[in-house]
């Protein structure tokens, strides 16, 4: 689900880039911008000017390919700021950059053209034309582009078949569960090809145990696809769950941005304190994050005695194998290397153990307790072409646990300085 994390040299590209954007409703908001009541509430604004900021100097980055989440309770501006970002609403100041361009600079074409081609919006109830067919809905953005019947029939198809809905092509919206019904609202967005997808609490409106497949699902499809992804909701699990980064608004104005775990284990303030306290810390600290260079790493072409010193200078009993691709092929011990020189063997193949515990970097630690409970050595951390990327000491998982535990809610004596 998340970018790649390790072993990737390049640092991903910057597709969007918000400075410094405000957003105020009424009259006088450049009475507002220029004096001291910039630095005011939102409720001494609102009384002394009648105006209401909905969102406050907002910057932030997103980068290609990211999943980034826009948290916030009702009132906190996250849905506002989508809209900005769409230029759906005009913002009072600030800059919004896609791709190196200010959106703000657009006309009205390169509005409609932004708004077709580049980017796509799934709605928290689905928009879904109760008379069309899911054919039909899927195609609709794609028919009012201009595209061809034989080409949008072609791309619809090839989306409702990504989001697992093959065979519904030709029932109506009523036929269809609520999760099928936001699959086809999903359906809709990827079929336009969209760079940027904007999602709007698109499952709030659904089942919790349909909600959670929804999100699997959501996960399952970026982590083929790719596409860059806005995200908001007021449900911090899900929050954990579904963001590479995640920011959390409060009355328009951004508290803090970082990933699920930072935001869990070093919240910026009470507010946000207050939001994660019953957040577990084994739902978001990854597999990635608690990994080591081990002390020991043995190459496949090396010789039985080339091991066995590296073993005894690293002072290790084992260690895992990669070939020259550093790709994952087993782990060998200090016992087994014995036996073997003993018997006068040559190949580590001969007493190698080729299928060693093993997970990827974003493995969350409550995952890894299985793993952890039946494995006598530590777990090898790979990512998905099998690339070797460091080892997880069991100890550490444990460790991890009791040091940050579930996120504390405030203690006695803070709570009385206030």
């Amino acid at each position: 689900m998340n970018n790649e994390k390790n072993g990737s040299p390049e640092a991903p590209e910057l597709c969007v880039d918000v400075r410094g954007l405000w957003k105020i409703f009424g009259d006088r908001s450049g009475e507002i911008l220029g004096s001291d009541l910039r630095k005011a509430g939102r409720a001494e604004i609102k009384e002394k000017t009648g105006a209401v900021v909905a969102v406050r100097d907002v910057s932030f980055q997103v980068k290609k390919g990211e999943f980034f989440v826009i948290m916030g309770l009702s009132g906190s501006g996250k849905s506002t700021l989508i809209r900005l970002l769409l230029r759906l609403i005009e913002p009072t100041a600030g800059e919004m950059h896609l791709n190196g361009e200010n959106i703000l600079e657009y006309d009205e074409e390169q509005l409609i053209r932004f708004r077709r081609h580049t980017t796509a919006m799934v709605f928290q109830h689905f928009g879904l034309f109760p008379h069309r067919t899911v054919m039909d809905n899927v195609a609709y953005g794609l028919k009012v582009r201009g595209v061809g019947r034989e080409e949008r029939q072609a791309r619809a198809l090839e989306a409702i078949e990504t989001v697992g809905l093959s065979g519904w092509e030709n029932y109506l919206p009523g036929a269809l569960s609520g999760g099928m019904q936001q699959r086809v609202g999903i359906a809709r967005a990827l079929a336009n090809d969209p760079e940027i997808l904007f999602m709007d609490e698109p499952f709030s409106g659904l089942d919790p145990l349909i909600r959670r497949e929804m999100q699997d699902e959501l996960i399952e499809l970026q982590s083929r696809l790719r596409k860059t992804i806005l995200f908001v909701t007021h449900d911090l699990h899900e929050a954990l769950k579904l963001g590479d980064r995640i920011v959390i608004l409060k009355d328009g104005e951004v508290i803090q941005i970082g990933p699920p775990e930072e935001v869990v284990i070093a919240p910026a303030d009470d507010y946000v304190r207050d939001f994660v306290c019953d957040a577990s810390i084994q739902r978001v600290l990854t597999a990635g994050r608690i990994m080591d260079e081990p002390d020991a790493l043995v190459y496949d072409w090396q010789g039985p005695r080339a091991v066995l010193h590296i073993l005894r200078a690293s002072k290790e009993d084992h260690a895992f194998v990669v070939n020259r691709k550093r790709e994952l092929v087993g782990l060998i011990t200090m016992e087994r290397m014995k036996k073997l020189i003993e018997n006068r063997g040559v190949s580590l193949g001969e007493v190698m153990d080729p299928s060693p515990a093993m997970t990827g970097p974003d493995t969350v630690l409550q995952d890894l307790f299985p793993l952890a409970a039946g494995a006598e050595y530590p777990i090898a951390v790979v990512d998905g072409k099998q690339r070797f990327l460091g080892e997880i000491q069991i100890s550490s998982i444990f460790e991890n646990l009791i040091q940050n535990g579930p996120a504390k809610a405030r203690t006695e004596e803070e709570i009385s300085h206030e």
